[in-house]
């Protein structure tokens, strides 16, 4: 098969001028319709964004190669397009892209129209082949161009198999989440880069076809450094005790020479199997630096947290909505709305579930932070600390810092037991890691967090006390927005804890607006991942509609998973909606006997339409908050 095989001269714009990267796209997608290759265009188009949300497929020098791979698609083919003044792609050099091509590939065991994707793949890297591209002046000629440079070049994997027999002083693996065009590109970077330093190199590559070229024991017994360029999962157990390069896909194709130096200079890190942090199929980032690995580490323990935040909110909202349907709220005592949620049997059921997938909601953040940072004995120590903070008056604020502090106690107990004998440092991990590290966390939890967090819960309850009096509008927007500060730490039990303590005061309306001020995050979380889905991951969108069902029913932890992802964003745009609520709900002085439920104690607020109106205003300002304030996700 040739590449012109999957291209069809219906599905080639010469003269394209989109103006952003989704109508590039769009324009890409209804060219390919042209072709007649796909089915169900809808679909395919869902696959092609899936697949950019992941990764920007713009891999620089003013190429874009886009696609999607699904059973819409019923041959495999290619639609192209020339965008002589380019467009913005968020390539990975920030460059406009001028020429694009989008690949359609089948879903089905038939793979032999990846060999052919992966040629043209290498022949987009060639700057001569893509000049001659741009100045073709009719899709027959952009058709000729392609061909002639078909019938001379060979496949990456064709090539680099017959160089099997060199004996490679580096060896490389290179592999993206599809397998399609970064794959082969990055392989091709790499051989080139080498070629240029006059180095022997052997690469592996593991696209959608399988894995190619596959090193053997023996090449990498005799290799003096290993490059993984991937964003996908490698095998790499058989690297045990190799100097090994752990890089991004993009870095094959755009820091090839850059990494073909590190690896002659010997300098890489020896890789420890076991002990190295593991590489799971993630979006691919701008850049490698301490920002992304501190995100990539948060993100570990957010993406393990989520399940038991969605599992047991949504249980425990179900517990408060039988207690709504069945009890009479008037009728209840002070005592008795304390325990709202777990009147009736069947709620105290739902809510006891519930409250125990909640339980473990912080120390698996802490931990799974931990663990992207110390691998696996990292893991005991951040449960530990994460209990600790759950159980204590941090919250999840300090689950964060001992997820972070387990991960790097580990990482300083490795340190420091690779200069022991031998024999001591191989018990290291099932004795000495797991005894001094909880140990270590231990102490630091309760005599440095928990102490410092409780010292600005008190004195946070002193300040309140302190202003109840002189401005019910401006205590509402403080109490509702530290509800929205740390949701279920420090702040937000403070406030929560004035709230409860002014119903039996008489004071109604303080726990109105801490009610409402807990309500708004999770509410505009699940709105803003309608409306702006490129500002949250798949998984984030997958999880957020969830969200409404927790933030009406006054279960503010919903919202945590996403302030933890991205705090410096979302954060502020939660304390804002959740402020401008509260503020609304004292000005038109709604009240609320019950300390807990949701709309599902809303017979018994005073003012009902205002409160509402209240929550509704508060969510529609964090909602235009957090599609003004995060950054799109990558």
């Amino acid at each position: 098969m040739r590449i012109t095989d999957l291209l069809d001269k219906r599905s080639i714009n010469l003269n394209a001028a989109p103006k952003t990267k989704s109508e590039a796209l769009d324009m890409a997608v209804e060219l390919m319709a042209k072709s007649g290759k796909i089915d169900d265009i809808e679909s395919y188009r869902a696959k092609v964004y899936a697949r950019e949300e992941e990764s920007t497929t713009g891999v620089g020098e003013g190429i874009a190669i886009p696609h999607g791979k699904c059973s819409a698609v019923n041959a495999p083919g290619l639609a192209a397009m020339i965008i002589k003044d380019g467009v913005d792609f968020e390539s990975l050099d920030d460059e406009p892209v001028k020429v694009l091509f989008l690949i359609a590939a089948p879903d089905t065991k038939d793979n032999v129209h990846l060999d052919v994707l992966s040629k043209l793949s290498v022949l987009l890297m060639d700057e001569n082949f893509v000049a001659k591209l741009m100045k073709a002046g009719s899709p027959e000629e952009f058709i000729e161009i392609i061909d002639g440079a078909d019938e001379e070049a060979k496949s990456i994997d064709e090539r680099l198999e017959k160089e099997d027999n060199k004996p490679a002083k580096i060896l490389a693996v290179t592999s993206c989440p599809t397998g399609i065009a970064h794959t082969y590109m990055a392989a091709e970077g790499l051989e080139k880069a080498a070629a240029k330093a006059g180095c022997a190199i052997k690469i592996e590559t593991r696209g959608s076809g399988g894995a190619k070229n596959v090193l053997t024991d023996a090449d990498i017994e005799s290799a003096e450094c290993i490059i993984v360029a991937a964003d996908a999962q490698v095998p790499m157990e058989r690297f045990d005790g190799k100097n090994v390069i752990e890089c991004q896909v993009s870095d094959g194709i755009n820091k090839a020479d850059e990494l073909i130096k590190k690896a002659l200079a010997g300098d890489a890190p020896v890789y420890k199997a076991g002990t190295s942090e593991k590489k799971e199929s993630t979006s691919a980032k701008k850049g490698g630096g301490i920002g992304h690995k501190i995100y990539t580490q948060l993100m570990n323990g957010v993406s393990h947290m989520l399940p038991f935040v969605v599992g047991g909110g949504i249980l425990i909202a179900i517990a408060f909505l039988i207690d709504g349907l069945n009890v009479d709220m008037n009728a209840l005592s002070e005592a008795e709305r304390s325990n709202f949620g777990t009147i009736t049997p069947v709620a105290a059921m739902f809510k006891s579930i519930g409250g125990a997938a909640f339980g473990f909601m912080l120390p698996v953040l802490a931990g799974f932070i931990a663990m992207a940072i110390g691998d696996r004995p990292a893991l005991a120590l951040g449960f530990v600390g994460g209990y600790i903070a759950a159980n204590g008056k941090s919250g999840f604020l300090g689950a964060l810092v001992a997820g972070f502090a387990a991960g790097y106690i580990i990482v300083l107990l490795r340190k420091i037991c690779d200069k022991l004998p031998e024999a001591l440092e191989k018990i290291a991990p099932v004795l000495i890691y797991p005894v001094v590290g909880i140990l270590v966390i231990g102490l630091g939890m309760t005599f440095i967090v928990e102490p410092v967090m409780g010292g600005i819960n008190t004195g946070l309850n002193s300040f309140l006390a302190g202003m109840g009096s002189t401005s019910r509008v401006l205590l509402g927007f403080i109490l509702a927005a530290m509800m929205a500060i740390d949701m279920g730490g420090p702040f937000n039990k403070a406030a929560y804890v004035f709230g409860t303590a002014s119903i039996a005061a008489g004071n109604y309306d303080i726990m109105a607006a801490v009610m409402i001020g807990g309500m708004v995050p999770p509410c505009a979380i699940a709105l803003a991942t309608i409306l702006f889905k490129n500002k949250f991951t798949k998984e984030e969108r997958d999880a957020g509609p969830t969200n409404f069902i927790m933030g009406l029913a006054f279960i503010t932890e919903g919202a945590i998973p996403y302030a933890a992802a991205d705090p410096l964003h979302v954060i502020p745009a939660c304390i804002i909606g959740s402020g401008a609520a509260g503020a609304v709900s004292m000005f038109f002085k709604c009240t609320l006997m019950a300390p807990h439920g949701g709309i599902f104690v809303f017979p018994v607020v005073g003012n009902a339409i205002y409160y509402v109106i209240a929550l509704v205003a508060g969510t529609i300002i964090s909602t235009i908050c957090l599609g003004l304030f995060k950054k799109k996700a990558a």
